[in-house]
């Protein structure tokens, strides 16, 4: 099939070829007849599957057959992050501007007055995430009652953030004669009861189980300590000369911290979380894309909607404790039909994480090993010694095991030392005394007469003291 069969407008079409496509893909060739027919629909298409351009083509499309020039929004696309609705709104500005129709994109972390007066000069389409969107509502900035589409992308997503409130006051808002669209990448209990609350006789369209990965990504697994997986990375990084790698952490602290020891080892890199400004995300987003920073270290806020043409690297310095929070990682790479790779540095406390993400996949993922790294490889002979090694305690001088001996004894009796020092109550060096003790015994003093001075008041006359 190709997209002059969808029965497109000319100038949609011509948008379409303008950005490299040819044919659709499989979730654009089911989902853009059934929407242009005029049916709600429930999809599920893992991520990179194109389904963003399979709600915005036939949206812009019947927009366009009706034109009005009124201030409040017709249609309302929600998403769950910041990221994913720029991105969503690029996406629909690229069409929406060849027939004349008016989208903006609204979001928290940034400054809300610009959003006022973009809406306040009228829109068409309006994509936002839910938190600014009641925002704006409430401040009456925003008016719902024109909305004749409704779109949520990465509904599952929007659940997972504890978005079911905001969603239900939006739903209160507009029309309850609209049109709905929900796309998910998982079909959870949760988005089978929002489906059945919001959409009208939809159609059910789902491209691939939830449980697969993009055939084009290659997976690998390094089991290693926690403690080596920073020395691992570089290594892979390095020696593989591998130019842009997404990397994914656990925790924003841990971000922060493997971006700055990677920075110490002269690897430009990023982090990116939901502590970082709007601004910051979106500059080191657009230096990660056009090259000039190499690694950008992220939480799951950008598991989903980032969308980085040509991304060859995709690594899980943290196991993600969720299987399908692995598949919507790795999706990041090996999109649009060219390969990636995924790596995932599994420690020994995550390797049930692992063996429920080969269950949800169904098979095992292909363990590979590196010299010095990895656990039950031999340590390299320029590394005199690594004292978790058994191999290498057995390689080793006795001269130097000596000095590593006395090397940690000596930082125990510090850490002894220092723990005497810092120690209060039972523990608590004789003859010392609390603040709280010293505190107490002031409050016991009695307070001076009437009239007069405190001993260490600041009043002239001759100063007391030791002559």
């Amino acid at each position: 099939m190709l997209f002059d069969q969808l029965r497109l407008r000319a100038e949609l079409l011509k948008a379409v070829q303008d950005r490299g496509y040819t044919a659709p893909t499989l979730i654009q060739a089911k989902a853009i007849p059934v929407i242009l027919g005029g049916q709600d629909i429930l999809a599920r298409a893992q991520t990179g599957t194109g389904k963003t351009d399979a709600f915005a083509l036939p949206l812009v499309e019947i927009l366009s057959r009706k034109n009005t020039s009124g201030r409040h929004p017709r249609a309302l696309v929600l998403t769950p992050t910041r990221e994913l609705g720029l991105q969503v709104g690029a996406c629909i500005k690229a069409y929406a501007r060849r027939v004349s129709l008016r989208c903006t994109v609204v979001h928290g972390g940034v400054r809300i007055h610009p959003q006022i007066d973009r809406l306040r000069r009228g829109i068409d389409i309006l994509v936002a995430t839910p938190g600014r969107l009641l925002d704006l509502a409430g401040q009456r900035h925003l008016n719902l009652f024109r909305i004749e589409f409704l779109v949520f992308d990465e509904a599952d997503r929007m659940l997972d953030l504890g978005f079911s409130e905001e969603i239900s006051a939006i739903l209160d808002l507009v029309p309850t004669n609209r049109r709905t669209m929900l796309f998910s990448a998982t079909y959870t209990q949760q988005i089978r009861d929002l489906a059945e609350r919001m959409l009208q006789d939809p159609a059910y369209i789902e491209v691939t189980p939830h449980h697969t990965a993009a055939e084009s990504v290659v997976q690998k697994v390094y089991r290693v300590d926690r403690s080596n997986k920073r020395a691992l990375l570089i290594h892979l990084i390095t020696s593989g000369n591998w130019s842009r790698i997404l990397v994914f952490t656990r925790t924003r602290h841990g971000a922060n911290t493997l971006t700055e020891k990677l920075a110490a080892h002269g690897i430009r890199a990023a982090a990116m979380h939901g502590n970082k400004s709007q601004s910051f995300r979106t500059r080191s987003l657009d230096a990660f894309k056009n090259g000039d920073i190499r690694i950008l270290v992220a939480t799951d806020v950008a598991a989903r909607g980032l969308d980085i043409s040509h991304l060859p690297y995709v690594v899980n310095y943290d196991v993600p404790g969720s299987p399908e929070e692995y598949v919507h990682r790795i999706g990041r790479t090996g999109r649009a039909g060219v390969s990636g790779i995924a790596v995932s540095l599994v420690s020994a406390e995550e390797r049930p994480y692992l063996q429920a993400i080969e269950k949800l996949l169904k098979r095992k993922i292909p363990v590979e090993k590196v010299d010095g790294y990895t656990e039950g490889c031999d340590v390299p002979d320029y590394v005199l010694l690594r004292p978790d090694s058994a191999s290498s305690q057995k390689k080793a001088d006795k001269d130097l095991k000596e000095i590593v001996a006395r090397r940690t004894a000596s930082k125990e009796q510090s850490k002894t030392r220092k723990t005497k020092k810092t120690g209060s109550g039972k523990h608590a060096a004789p003859g010392s005394r609390s603040r709280s003790g010293r505190k107490n015994e002031k409050a016991g003093k009695k307070p001076p007469r009437s009239g007069s001075h405190h001993p260490l008041s600041s009043r002239p006359g001759k100063r007391k003291g030791r002559k």
